[in-house]
């Protein structure tokens, strides 16, 4: 059973995450290239919680490649199937993981990252990259989380 202060922590995430997405539909532009859009997605977000890492990796020649963030530097290149970005890839699904440490596979970018929520872009059937989001603390997503950043990304990708 989800206490009482469970529910209220998720109402006002929601209520965040609501009003990042107003701000979302009035600062990303069909006129802005992607990785511009890109980059305002991935700082409006970190602005507003208080995520370790958000970014983005973006496929170039089979690889997801790192594209537009916000947070400490960060993996360059990962491969398809590996790690979390490269599964959720793979699988063509988002992934929310409690404990990096139990994720096998995981790619140790920055040892703080303790948990990780990554949502695959999928554009017309073909994922074109992945959004990517670290916390330094444990469990730090849910299913609020995932629905309210696919619901963004599917905002990112109307205007790319």
């Amino acid at each position: 059973m989800i206490s009482s202060e469970t529910m209220t922590i998720r109402k006002d995430k929601a209520k965040l995450y609501e009003s990042v997405y107003v701000q979302m539909e009035g600062l990303l532009s069909r006129n802005d290239n992607r990785i511009s859009n890109m980059a305002n997605f991935a700082a409006l977000l970190k602005s507003n919680f208080d995520f370790f890492w958000v970014g983005f990796y973006i496929i170039e020649s089979n690889e997801l490649v790192l594209g537009p963030f916000q947070g400490p530097v960060a993996c360059t290149r990962i491969s398809k199937g590996k790690g979390v970005c490269g599964t959720a890839w793979s699988d063509q699904r988002s992934i929310v993981v409690a404990d990096v440490h139990d994720f096998p596979g995981h790619i140790a970018c920055n040892a703080a990252s303790k948990s990780e929520i990554v949502i695959p872009l999928i554009y017309d059937g073909e994922v074109i990259g992945v959004l990517d989001i670290d916390s330094n603390e444990l469990d730090c997503f849910d299913e609020v989380d995932k629905q309210w950043l696919e619901k963004l990304c599917e905002c990112l990708l109307s205007v790319i």
